[in-house]
């Protein structure tokens, strides 16, 4: 009787340390994002590019360290020029967003009606609550959209130079996983024990490292494809600086359904403030929504096949959690850390019960004997 209690207290102290571990661990990601995130991104980075490397090396018979240091300078360049290309306009797009708003609701005018009986209603009802509460003094209205939009752009100026000091981490970092980034998994592989442990690391690493590279490849060109197509489809329809809308769309698709929502919110914004009807200016979301579904739906799920598929309650929850502890950086590696996550655990045996709870929806096989109340019997089980 004593040992089962002992034994008792021992798990659920066992379980408390784990579980103030896991918090005092979060807890640090969040007060160190500064040094953490880029390191983070560096990580996933390595993990598309390291493949390419390889086999670049190997085809061009040239020292790692050349090849990596020549494709850390094409990436840096590409980031600048597209940053350089883009900064001006969306400097001027962020300067004038408070009279843009208001230029916005005056052409959303046939709803302004409805908005101000909502609005009166709410306050009616705010007021109400707060005699009942024994609080008098009448609620003062909600205040403008507008009021709170100035403070944006200078917030976005503010971030800059902590974004460049990150952005430098993330190329450094980057640069050495992938020049000297094999001597780790070299060093792992070298305290096993046996020949046929090091044998079966070497090919489990091998096999994630694959699926993680053509998961991450994969998913980047199709937001380029997604970028590509935006940048085309708002140059026919004529909505200015095409450019800085397709690296937007491209950027906002590696957030999973809210990515996209915001990026058809923002292009009807910016229809509504270029062309002088609203029926007109549904254009441009409308062909993005179907980008976005001719994407999401079909291309990509095509070339990920179902192995890659990803619970949406967990994309959502990861989604939520990172951006929490990251901000936008952690939105944007929320997916992609969700499907390393998966990827390690279906190649690890202890973890691939892990790895199928991320996996995406699929069919439940049970014998007759085994079927749950909530799940009906298949057509060739009556």
């Amino acid at each position: 009787m004593h040992d089962a209690v002992r034994r008792t207290r021992l798990s659920i102290s066992q379980v408390c340390l784990l579980i103030l571990t896991i918090l005092a661990v979060f807890y640090t990601l969040r007060i160190a994002a500064e040094i953490v995130l880029p390191m983070v991104m560096a990580v996933v980075t390595n993990l598309m590019l390291v493949s390419p490397v390889r086999l670049v090396t190997h085809w061009l018979r040239l020292p790692k360290t050349i090849v990596a240091l020549l494709l850390i300078l094409a990436l840096f360049g590409l980031v600048v020029a597209v940053g350089m290309a883009v900064s001006v306009p969306a400097a001027g797009w962020l300067a004038s967003l408070p009279q843009d708003i208001a230029a916005a609701q005056a052409k959303l005018s046939i709803l302004r009606g409805p908005m101000q009986l909502i609005e009166s209603t709410n306050y009616r009802v705010q007021n109400l609550l707060s005699v009942a509460a024994g609080d008098h003094a009448p609620q003062t209205p909600l205040a403008p959209l507008t009021a709170g939009v100035a403070p944006i752009g200078s917030a976005l100026l503010l971030g800059t130079r902590a974004f460049v000091g990150q952005l430098f981490t993330f190329f450094i970092m980057l640069f050495f996983l992938l020049a000297q980034g094999d001597s780790l998994l070299r060093r792992f592989v070298e305290i096993m024990p046996t020949f046929n442990d090091k044998r079966r690391a070497v090919q489990i690493a091998s096999r994630i490292e694959r699926n993680i590279s053509v998961y991450l490849a994969t998913i980047t060109m199709m937001n380029m494809f997604v970028g590509i197509a935006n940048f085309i489809q708002c140059w026919l329809v004529g909505i200015p600086n095409p450019l800085l809308w397709g690296v937007v769309a491209f950027a906002l698709n590696y957030i999973p359904i809210i990515g996209p929502f915001t990026g058809i919110v923002l292009y009807f914004f910016v229809g509504l403030l270029t062309f002088p009807f609203v029926m007109h200016a549904l254009a441009a979301p409308t062909i993005y929504l179907c980008i976005h579904l001719l994407e999401g739906e079909t291309i990509t799920p095509m070339l990920l096949a179902r192995r890659f598929t990803l619970n949406p309650v967990l994309v959502m929850g990861s989604l939520m959690f990172w951006d929490w502890m990251w901000g936008i950086t952690g939105a944007f590696l929320s997916v992609p850390m969700l499907a390393v996550l998966k990827i390690v655990c279906d190649h690890v045996d202890s973890l691939t019960p892990i790895g199928h709870i991320i996996g995406g929806p699929g069919h439940l096989h049970l014998s007759p004997d085994h079927r749950h109340p909530m799940y009906p019997p298949h057509e060739h089980d009556l």
